[in-house]
């Protein structure tokens, strides 16, 4: 790679969100709407309308909750070193280069399952602190993203380092939240695919089994609804390993620069938001009629398979679109020289 301030790294002048102001506003306030979920949903009311107390400062931070919330990420990290799984080429980039990845996502996601099941059923883990401590897990999850982000900031200035066309505005705020190294890596550890596939999506999973275990725990029974969010978002995150080498084509991996933006969203957002159905089942649980329980089984799997087809078609064409699965699709030209699929599964879209 070449140096920064070569013709590889040209400043940005297109700016996202606002701006420097708008990032700004983004890095203080998605934090706060985070919480804000937790406070405004609970055992009491569930409501946009309510006023929640405000949670005291070791409701926020509990060293144990951030012990935990490290020694996952920890965990999760060794696991991404294991020389298991299939090495790939990801797309070319800009310099002519073509970073290679290590896939074995799926071996962690099967290991963190066993490791939590040993845990629980074997020594006796009380995997209810996640829910007694959710709040304080959430808060652990946002302080480790903005160190995160920082330390990936600032070595973004390191010679070398081909950067995210969006995020050298020069902007220390605005580069900060976009990200300003396209592929921060130490030697072959990928930052930003690890982060974007493992701590947060296996710990989405293993949140909800917390959940679960915590309204057996409460009420003697676990209802239809918890089995059906568990199953569901379990066979969601399972696809996604499955298919783990979609993610090299998408614009998060090809396009996007690694700051804040989305190690806020891989680490704090998509663990602790995407939890909150059944963390309210704990504090609400909901008994589903055999109709409904059907209905919704029904329509899940409809659901899934026109994502996991259109996904698909996508990723193929990507990659080539000369192969023959996707050959015969109609296309168009984009202002950015690309192509965008108007037939298949894409040519059911709606017109503007």
């Amino acid at each position: 790679m070449m140096a920064v301030g070569s013709s590889l790294n040209p400043k940005t002048t297109h700016y996202e969100f606002n701006g420097p102001l708008g990032t700004l506003l983004m890095s203080l306030g998605l934090p706060g709407v985070v919480i804000g979920l937790y406070l405004l949903c609970g055992r009491e009311t569930c409501s946009l309308g309510a006023y929640p107390s405000l949670p005291q400062w070791k409701d926020l931070f509990h060293s144990h909750a951030f012990a935990v919330f490290v020694a996952w990420f920890i965990f999760q990290l060794l696991l991404s070193l294991f020389p298991i799984g299939k090495v790939v080429e990801g797309t070319k980039l800009r310099d002519g280069s073509r970073l290679t990845y290590r896939l074995n996502g799926l071996f962690a996601f099967v290991v963190s399952h066993v490791a939590f099941l040993v845990a629980y059923f074997y020594f006796g883990v009380p995997v209810s602190f996640v829910y007694d401590h959710y709040l304080a897990l959430t808060a652990a999850s946002i302080v480790f993203s903005l160190v995160l982000s920082l330390y990936l900031y600032l070595r973004s200035f390191r010679h070398g380092a081909l950067l995210a066309l969006g995020g050298n505005s020069g902007s220390v705020v605005y580069d900060w939240f976009i990200g300003r190294e396209l592929n921060p890596r130490i030697g072959s550890f990928d930052w930003k695919l690890f982060c974007e596939m493992r701590p947060g999506l296996i710990g989405w999973v293993l949140i909800n089994y917390c959940m679960l275990v915590k309204q057996y725990e409460m009420y003697g029974y676990v209802t239809t609804s918890m089995v059906l969010v568990c199953f569901f978002q379990s066979w969601y995150i399972l696809d996604s390993f499955w298919f783990e080498e979609a993610i090299l084509t998408t614009m998060d991996i090809v396009h996007d620069g690694f700051g804040f933006m989305l190690a806020f969203g891989d680490l704090a957002w998509v663990p602790f938001t995407y939890t909150l159905q059944a963390r309210y089942l704990v504090d609400h649980p909901t008994f589903l009629s055999y109709y409904s329980l059907f209905g919704i089984i029904a329509l899940n799997l409809v659901g899934y398979v026109i994502f996991r087809g259109s996904n698909s078609q996508k990723d193929v064409f990507r990659r080539d679109p000369n192969h023959p699965r996707v050959s015969h699709l109609k296309t168009m030209p984009t202002e950015r020289g690309t192509k965008l699929i108007i037939s298949g599964w894409w040519g059911h879209l709606p017109s503007p």
